[in-house]
């Protein structure tokens, strides 16, 4: 069947597998665990190199500091402004819809072990060591941690480098260049490997947890799901539509492959350098794609914020721990700081939530106990909603910077041209800066992966 040709299909089939194996061999599930993570760590193993070259190769292109700075600024104020309006929309409808109502838990029925690592480990940093932390003790150590924002701050300054360079700059940014050509190729071939990935991760989450827990949980799922898609149509579709002047649908169709595999894995970096070269085929410029999307991996992860807020409210309710609103409010700004912390890697909400608790000093951080059970169940769309917000923070940028050719997008969306992901501008022209006029009569660099059916 074609239709089970396609990586798209095959994901899908191993996602259902999962489920199947996960009810039936709930044991042997939890062992499939490995699938998953190694999966994971291939694209891992991928991640930071490929940003490194894309960044280097779009910075080199813009060719121009003050540009780099001024996008900079720009795609933060965006990143406060969608994570605020996705920390509100968390505090409304878990006021609204009071999914902890009834649980009517106790601090002593919680289980403390669990909590214990997560709350050892869980600490709120301020703004300039947020900042701090952007700065790696060395770009060994960077690569070396897969700390995505710290690799593309070393990237940014190399790519600024090349460029002050002007004509001897080439042959580095050629050997850059070539680099990137290969890591795209290596990860078509890691791609190959997303259904087994997605298969085992399924697998285990439910042999691990079972189908009760979604019983058990179901009040705050419903409203979870619930609040995501209400953001997602509402919020970033309004951008979309009213701003950047593209469907978001069609965007979502366009990544469906890389939507499921986020789905089946819940890890955000597994489809980073996937995402990064679809939109270089909508026409995006690399000096943006490079910047927005590696950053959003900490700085604007909608779907964790979100999550954030209802857990600390669902937590509040199952508690019978009353918040006034100007309590709730406090946590939201709490939650400003430490949602920079989130990293693209499943699990790692629960230490942003346990700081986030620990910050506010309302509501007890044992009551994470009441979370840690369905965590993993909360992930999957959770990491959909993340992707998806980065995906439209770097059309607004990309607009906002005249660095995108909406006609041609607007081409490549309706089926109406199939994009060459294969296919570079020379490595010779990428030094010289690209008039925003000109933009329209020329497609920006579209970083080069295998051909794949949307």
């Amino acid at each position: 069947m074609r239709f089970l040709r396609s990586i798209y299909g095959q994901v899908l089939l191993g996602i259902a597998l999962g489920v199947l194996v996960g009810v039936l061999a709930p044991a042997f599930a939890v062992s499939l665990k490995i699938l998953g993570d190694m999966f994971i760590n291939l694209i891992k193993m991928i991640v930071g190199p490929v940003i490194f070259c894309t960044v280097v190769v779009g910075i080199a292109h813009v060719g121009d500091m003050k540009s780099v700075g001024r996008m900079g600024l720009k795609t933060i104020a965006y990143f406060e402004v969608s994570t605020t309006v996705a920390l509100g929309a968390g505090l409304l409808f878990v006021n609204l819809l009071r999914p902890g109502d009834g649980i009517n838990a106790t601090l002593e029925s919680l289980d403390a072990k669990s909590v214990a690592a997560i709350a050892g480990k869980a600490h709120a940093e301020g703004v300039m060591q947020i900042i701090a932390n952007i700065i790696p003790h060395s770009a060994v150590d960077a690569f070396a941690k897969g700390d995505l924002i710290q690799v593309m701050f070393f990237s940014v300054l190399v790519g600024v480098g090349v460029s002050a360079l002007g004509p001897r700059g080439q042959f580095p940014l050629k050997v850059v260049h070539a680099f990137g050509d290969v890591l795209m190729k290596v990860v078509g071939i890691i791609m190959h490997f997303a259904p087994v990935g997605a298969f085992g991760a399924m697998a285990f989450t439910i042999g691990k947890f079972g189908l009760g827990i979604l019983a058990q949980y179901g009040m705050l799922i419903v409203s979870l799901y619930l609040t995501f898609f209400v953001f997602i149509v509402l919020f970033l579709g309004g951008v979309m539509r009213f701003y950047v002047g593209l469907s978001l649908w069609k965007l979502f169709r366009y990544n469906s492959e890389e939507m499921f595999i986020l789905l089946g894995t819940t890890s955000s970096e597994s489809v980073l350098p996937r995402l990064m070269a679809k939109l270089g085929g909508l026409g995006v410029d690399k000096s943006v794609t490079g910047l927005v999307m590696p950053a959003g991996l900490s700085f604007n992860m909608d779907g964790s914020c979100i999550y954030l807020t209802m857990a600390v409210g669902f937590i509040a309710q199952a508690l019978n721990v009353p918040l006034s609103w100007e309590q709730q409010l406090g946590i939201l700004a709490i939650a400003l700081v430490t949602s920079k912390g989130v990293a693209g890697v499943a699990g790692a909400i629960l230490f942003v939530l346990a700081a986030t608790l620990q910050a506010s000093a309302v509501i007890p951080v044992a009551g994470i106990a009441l979370i840690i059970g369905v965590d993993r169940i909360l992930n999957e769309l959770r990491a959909v909603t993340n992707a998806i917000g980065n995906m439209v923070a770097t059309l607004v940028i990309a607009r906002w910077e005249g660095k995108i050719d909406l006609a041609h997008a607007r081409a490549v969306l309706d089926g109406q041209i199939q994009p060459d992901l294969e296919t570079l501008d020379e490595p010779d022209e990428v030094l010289e800066p690209i008039p925003v006029a000109a933009q329209g009569a020329r497609r920006p660099i579209a970083g080069p992966v295998p051909a794949v059916s949307v």
